[in-house]
């Protein structure tokens, strides 16, 4: 009998290991999931439920928020009934609410049904997840605004998030609608962009997760934006007017959560087949994270970044493009290194040896993960440390480099001599080494 042959790639087992870190990172925190009813209604949604129950495996806590636009659509189209939208929102009359009730348990059907999946050969095989809705949200009328009666289109008031924990801490995945009761046991239309961030924030959940049906947040030449801050979110939507409705709902709630503690808020394309797990199980993402700090920063090393510094610059020491440094000198010039880290890993790093003498200084040990150069890390990491430089008098940065001089000529360094050099650099000099000398004034 013949063994068979193992097909799996190489790149499987290396996004499997890579996504270790976040496996461990993410089990037992609570993630709260919006998503509108044209992601209930593509035919790619049974794609997203089993990628939501392989979170559910996962340990991670789940609260499923869904919208059901089309699905109302439909309803009223097929009554003859006439709604208007103003600033977002749906006048809800008596006849639209019949309307909007129905749509909404529909699709919170729909998802049960999809959850309940076991068949064999196929991705819910062997799963059995425990589903659980309910009267969760208290909501109260928008009332009248500038003249125009929103009937029973509401918003949050208070979201009940002992019995959201309740079901949580048995397993069950909670599924909210965009519905929500006053006290006297009336029914609102809710946003399901404000009942996801007003849900994440009772439950001081770890994530928000907004599937929209926009690209993403883009920038002005439509590049995804892959992490902002919420006061750049308020700028961009004081500047862009004719951003989707959909969109703009789910920034302004992601900018609120945000504001009040939820920690990371991602915006998703929910057409991307597997976007939810490219998000959550790869550095880099698929999407737009909304963060209090922002997720990519530069600033001076620490003596507990030793071990992250290493590991970027020894493939470097090991081809001969940087002089080997010990790990009891990194610790001992730790000062004069700047580090660029992406959500705790180290991407770039360089230091800065002054000669205040001379008003010259060393840039020295400049790396870039082999991940991150393709981009301007590089152009920043140096615009950084000729800012640091100019702030201690320094005039002139120098670089000694075997293989990387094509690089530094392009931004402005010009070959030089060993002489021109500070004297106690010259004394150093390793001839064996045989570097080139760059100096650029600034």
């Amino acid at each position: 009998m013949t063994k068979p042959t193992n097909t799996l790639p190489d790149s499987f087992v290396d996004w499997f290991r890579g996504s270790s870190p976040y496996i461990h990172a993410h089990r037992g925190c609570t993630f709260v999931i919006a998503f509108g009813g044209e992601a209930v209604a593509d035919t790619g949604f049974a794609n997203l439920i089993h990628d939501i129950a392989l979170l559910h495996g996962l340990g991670i806590r789940l609260v499923l928020v869904h919208g059901a636009r089309p699905q109302i659509e439909e309803r009223l189209k097929t009554r003859g009934v006439k709604t208007q939208f103003i600033n977002g929102l749906r006048v809800t009359d008596d006849a639209a609410l019949t309307c909007v009730k129905e749509a909404a348990g529909s699709v919170r059907v729909e998802i049960e049904a999809l959850l309940s999946m076991g068949l064999a050969n196929s991705p819910m095989a062997g799963v059995r997840i425990r589903a659980a809705s309910g009267n969760f949200v208290t909501a109260k009328p928008i009332g009248v605004r500038d003249g125009i009666d929103y009937c029973h289109t509401g918003e949050v008031r208070r979201i009940d998030a002992v019995g959201l924990e309740q079901r949580l801490e048995v397993g069950a995945i909670a599924i909210v609608p965009p519905l929500g009761y006053s006290p006297t046991g009336e029914v609102f239309n809710l946003s399901a962009a404000d009942v996801a961030a007003s849900v994440a924030i009772a439950l001081g959940a770890e994530k928000l997760i907004s599937l929209v049906e926009a690209k993403g947040l883009t920038d002005s030449r439509n590049r995804l934006i892959p992490n902002i801050v919420p006061k750049e979110v308020d700028a961009l939507l004081s500047r862009r007017k004719q951003l989707p409705v959909d969109l703009q709902q789910h920034m302004r709630a992601a900018v609120s959560t945000c504001r009040s503690g939820v920690k990371r808020i991602h915006l998703i394309d929910r057409k991307l087949d597997g976007a939810l797990l490219k998000e959550l199980f790869t550095r880099d993402g698929i999407g737009t994270l909304i963060t209090a700090e922002p997720y990519e920063e530069t600033r001076t090393a620490r003596i507990d970044d030793v071990g992250g510094l290493l590991s970027l610059i020894e493939p470097l020491e090991t081809g001969g493009v940087l002089v080997r440094r010990s790990r009891e000198l990194l610790e001992t010039e730790i000062d004069g290194f700047t580090l660029m880290e992406r959500d705790g890993m180290a991407i770039a790093c360089a230091a800065l040896y002054p000669y205040p003498q001379e008003s010259m200084a060393e840039l020295a040990c400049v790396a870039v993960h082999p991940d991150y150069r393709g981009g301007d890390r590089g152009d920043q990491l140096l615009a950084q440390m000729e800012s640091q430089a100019r702030q201690q008098g320094i005039h002139q940065l120098f670089i000694l480099t075997t293989q990387t001089a094509h690089w530094f000529r392009e931004r402005g360094f010009v070959q030089a001599e060993l002489k021109d050099l500070p004297m106690h650099k010259r004394e150093l000099y390793n001839y064996r080494r045989n570097a080139k000398v760059f100096i650029k004034t600034l």
